[in-house]
């Protein structure tokens, strides 16, 4: 189906999808860490101990969406987006009015759970549940509201907060999630039909319901050696991107010229969805992920060759392509391996590792910068990670699937 054919027919579908992960943008890296020096004043942390912090708030988010997950395979749709919404909202306000670094934690807690883990959990598994044939475009155009808000946020971010304050931009933040709450529900009207449909399709299955339960995937090999490809993107681009204030200081860059090269970030992801949706569809994420991580090892070394200002711009395309392929690979790759039927609790795994690597970034970058460690070399082994990841991924057979699958 074209891509005009695809959005005419289910639009509101994926208009929700690219919704929450546009939302999803106050709980992501590249929201919270525009914060970085006022928090960091504010609580008199270091580097390393903002990392630390960040670390122990996004690692508890993780051990719980796990858990928190798995509600997308059980309760309706709205109810759980809705919800989400609202409690990131309430994570906002939270950060807004934190006081101390146990609520600092709390604040970043909330923020990524509901943020980068749920908001987006739930956008993107409802993209590969209700779509088949064309799940990867539908993955591709949902993911636009990640760039939408990589590409907004940080201006939004830069512009208010010598006007109003750090708090005060926080509270804004929540009151504009509120605000989009009725839209969120308006573009799921009617989803009762089409997730009775899905119940109807996943009836008449030949395959036993119960080949894909979390359990099962956990004993697969091949997940094993395909997750340190998959969780590849969000360690090392968390990392860069949270101490990026560090990284422009020490690549002699006005952080302006950073923010504002976040649009070459954008732009780039925007083409790399666009072209992974159909790939994707065409020739599948299993036989595509040997290869996706390249513009991401490409970002790395040019952080290694050079500090002149033009690799900002580029630096930030490359991640950005990154971002756009992974998004969609990682996205169709569950339901290829393991099916719908409990895709929820399956990409809470996946998630849930993805939003671990992410708590283990700022730290495991951080207190390297503290001891000296130079972002040449920081990017220097994070582009051998990259190489080796892929042939892990690799070494899986193409034609390997899941037992439930076969």
């Amino acid at each position: 189906m074209p891509v005009l054919s695809l959005l005419r027919v289910h639009g509101a579908l994926i208009g929700f999808g690219a919704l929450m992960c546009f939302l999803s943008s106050a709980g992501q890296t590249y929201f919270i860490s525009l914060f970085g020096g006022e928090i960091r004043q504010a609580f008199g942390l270091s580097h390393g101990g903002f990392g630390s912090v960040y670390a122990v708030g996004t690692l508890g988010s993780a051990a719980m969406l796990v858990w928190a997950g798995r509600i997308v395979d059980h309760a309706p749709l709205p109810a759980v987006a809705a919800a989400v919404v609202a409690l990131l909202a309430l994570a906002c306000l939270l950060m807004g009015g934190a006081w101390g670094i146990v609520s600092l934690a709390a604040a970043v807690f909330g923020l990524r759970l509901f943020g980068q883990g749920l908001a987006v959990h739930t956008a993107i598994t409802a993209m590969a549940r209700y779509f088949e044939s064309a799940r990867g475009r539908a993955i591709s155009i949902a993911s636009l509201g990640n760039t939408a808000g990589a590409a907004l946020a940080p201006i939004f971010v830069v512009a208010m907060l010598p006007a109003v304050g750090w708090r005060a931009v926080w509270v804004a933040t929540a009151v504009g999630l509120l605000c989009a709450i009725p839209l969120v529900l308006l573009l799921l009207r009617g989803h009762g039909a089409r997730h009775r449909a899905l119940v109807e399709r996943l009836e008449r299955d030949p395959r036993p319901v119960d080949g894909g339960t979390l359990r099962f995937v956990l004993r697969d090999p091949g997940l094993w050696l395909r997750l340190p490809a998959l969780l590849a993107h969000s360690f090392i681009s968390t990392g860069l991107i949270f101490h990026q204030v560090h990284l422009a200081s020490a690549k002699g860059w006005p952080l302006s010229l950073l923010a504002g090269s976040f649009s070459a970030y954008a732009a780039a992801s925007v083409l790399a969805l666009m072209a992974a949706g159909p790939l994707v569809d065409r020739f599948s994420a299993v036989r595509i992920m040997p290869l996706f991580l390249m513009p991401l090892m490409l970002s790395c070394a040019v952080l290694v060759a050079s500090d002149a200002a033009w690799t900002a711009p580029v630096f930030l395309a490359l991640l950005g392509t990154s971002t756009g392929l992974t998004a969609v690979v990682k996205g169709a790759l569950w339901a290829e391996l393991y099916g719908v039927a409990h895709l929820g609790a399956i990409r809470a795994f996946g998630q849930s590792a993805m939003v671990f690597s992410t708590g283990l970034a700022p730290a495991a970058m951080g207190l390297p910068i503290d001891l000296g460690v130079s972002i040449a070399t920081i990017a220097t082994v994070s582009a051998i990670y990259c190489v080796v990841a892929s042939f892990l991924a690799g070494a899986v057979p193409v034609s390997r699937r899941a037992q439930c699958q076969e």
